[in-house]
């Protein structure tokens, strides 16, 4: 463990939380190099949604290589590419009847919400992005503006500029959110301004799994176009079948103007990250938007056969959301138990029960750790503790972890009972 210590950068953060040496995976099994296994509630923080080493793409990425396959090739045309937009086209994009351009970026999620931006000021004219309370967007510099926790934004070191935030859903108890945005819109002095776009998670992931109800987000498009906004939604880790369809907004019937996707877009856990536009908005020059590593052809052959495996019909969305339902009733069960202490959030297989403090949720998912579960937290205060396991996790490992997840709830919670009650 010195080496990571002497020469790794004081930003490392994950690591921190689980503090072992990890030599193997399997789906939602992870194993150190202790031999000691552990069950995955992070799934790489929404990256691997189809599992650790998917032998199905993973015998695809071996054939790829062993065939001299192009690895790097910059937005060059190579079959691997064609074979994705193809596949993308007609198990994604053709079935939901959406038409949208296909941009490749830089591979991070951060990068497509830093083209996305560029997108909206480029076709509007207008600077200004309205975000919303406890959104993250990623790190840089842009993605980090449109980001709410004051964390990210201080280590910029310099004022974020060109974004307003407005409350997300439920953010004021029962108060409909919207129609405050709207009056600030109609209102000249109430310093909004007209805005290029909104950027909006249907489901806050880091900002502590608050949900956006169908009717708000169909409310939050509708406002987007009577006032000539594009609507962007961030699906880089809510997307990929994680809230139990392949997009989080499926349900609510919108079709946002642009929409970000990475994290489990690339199968396997290989970074890939892309922008959907409509073509309307595909305004760019060429090279205009540019990144060395936009062609990423190991990705785009998993992410071809994740496409083809899980999603050439509706098994693989009924089986998330089968897990989706476990995954409520059970914590639906431990929030009965310890009424006043948690609060269930989330839906599909992105769930969690927020606690009173990041302190208490903090003790959980340490003692957690100590017992084979690896999950972490999230929200303003790091009060909620987060499930992000694979979607393919089976429902045996599933109901594990949550067996250890609720033994160290119980006794987290008893514990400070009893030192409340001594004091």
């Amino acid at each position: 463990m010195g080496i990571f210590k002497d020469i790794e950068s004081n930003v490392r953060g994950y690591c921190r939380a689980f503090p072992v040496v990890f030599r193997k995976a399997h789906n939602a099994t992870l194993v150190d190099d202790q031999g000691k296994e552990y069950v995955d509630f992070l799934g790489g923080a929404g990256t691997l949604n189809y599992g650790h080493n998917n032998p199905e793409f993973k015998q695809a990425l071996i054939d790829y290589i062993e065939s001299d396959g192009i690895t790097h090739g910059l937005d060059m045309h190579t079959e691997a590419k064609r074979d994705f937009l193809e596949t993308f086209q007609s198990h994604i994009l053709e079935p939901r009847g959406m038409d949208y351009k296909v941009q490749f970026t830089g591979p991070t999620g951060t990068n497509a919400v830093e083209a996305a931006l560029k997108i909206a000021r480029m076709n509007t004219g207008r600077q200004t992005i309205v975000s919303f309370t406890n959104g993250f967007h990623g790190v840089t510099q842009g993605a980090a503006a449109v980001t709410a926790n004051g964390y990210y934004k201080k280590a910029n070191g310099m004022p974020t500029t060109g974004v307003q935030f407005m409350p997300f859903d439920g953010y004021l108890g029962d108060f409909d959110t919207l129609k405050y945005f709207e009056k600030a819109l109609e209102d000249g002095s109430s310093g909004l301004g007209h805005p290029a776009a909104v950027i909006v998670e249907c489901i806050q992931g880091e900002g502590g799994l608050n949900v956006a109800s169908a009717e708000w987000m169909r409310g939050l498009q509708a406002l987007c176009r009577r006032h000539d906004m594009l609507l962007i939604v961030d699906d880089i880790q809510a997307g990929c079948g994680r809230s139990g369809t392949f997009f989080s907004f499926e349900e609510f019937d919108i079709q946002p103007d642009i929409i970000t996707l990475s994290k489990s877009l690339g199968g396997y856990g290989l970074p890939m990250a892309v922008v959907l536009l409509k073509e309307k908005y595909d305004t760019w020059k060429p090279g205009e938007h540019n990144g060395t590593f936009r062609g990423n052809n190991h990705a785009f052959v998993t992410a071809r056969r994740a496409l083809e495996t899980y999603w050439s019909d509706d098994r693989f969305a009924t089986e998330v959301k089968h897990k989706a339902f476990l995954l409520k009733n059970r914590l639906k069960s431990i929030q009965a138990r310890h009424a006043g202490d948690c609060k269930h959030k989330g839906r599909g297989i992105m769930q969690g029960l927020e606690f009173a403090s990041g302190e208490v949720a903090s003790e959980i998912t340490e003692l957690a750790f100590s017992r084979g579960l690896i999950i972490e937290t999230s929200g303003s205060d790091d009060q909620v503790v987060k499930i992000l396991t694979p979607l393919t996790i089976e429902e045996a490992n599933l109901n594990k972890g949550l067996d250890i997840l609720e033994s160290c709830i119980d006794e987290v919670l008893a514990e400070r009972l009893r030192v409340a009650n001594a004091s």
